[in-house]
């Protein structure tokens, strides 16, 4: 699970993030990542979209994991002060884990070169 100052639990966040960030498309997710100022810097926060095209809600439950999962990983490896959503596209539930890992860190890190 992903600490509560790793997460983006407002709307107007959210909304700020997909609005104004960086877009980076993969095959299964499509990552928005903004840089925030620096007067409300601090740990990267991350953020999921899974919506009803996805599947049924077991599947978005079990997608939405699986994305936690990997920005638990991202976290321990990348910078701080970004604010990142994740959006999963329909094909993320037939996605293998390495496909998805792979697919994520690869969108976050091309999003990061774009915002800095």
């Amino acid at each position: 699970m992903i600490a509560r100052a790793n997460r983006i639990v407002r709307g107007d966040d959210y909304r700020m993030t997909v609005r104004r960030g960086r877009r980076v498309a993969a095959g299964t997710v499509v990552v928005s990542v903004v840089r925030r100022t620096a007067d409300t810097a601090g740990p990267t926060r991350f953020g999921f979209i899974v919506a009803k095209t996805v599947g049924n809600a077991v599947t978005r439950n079990l997608v939405r994991r699986r994305l936690k999962g990997i920005a638990h990983e991202l976290l321990q490896s990348h910078p701080s002060g970004y604010d990142v959503v994740v959006r999963a596209l329909p094909a993320a539930p037939q996605a293998t884990w390495p496909t998805l890992l792979e697919d994520v860190s690869r969108s976050f890190a091309r999003g990061v070169e774009k915002a800095a």
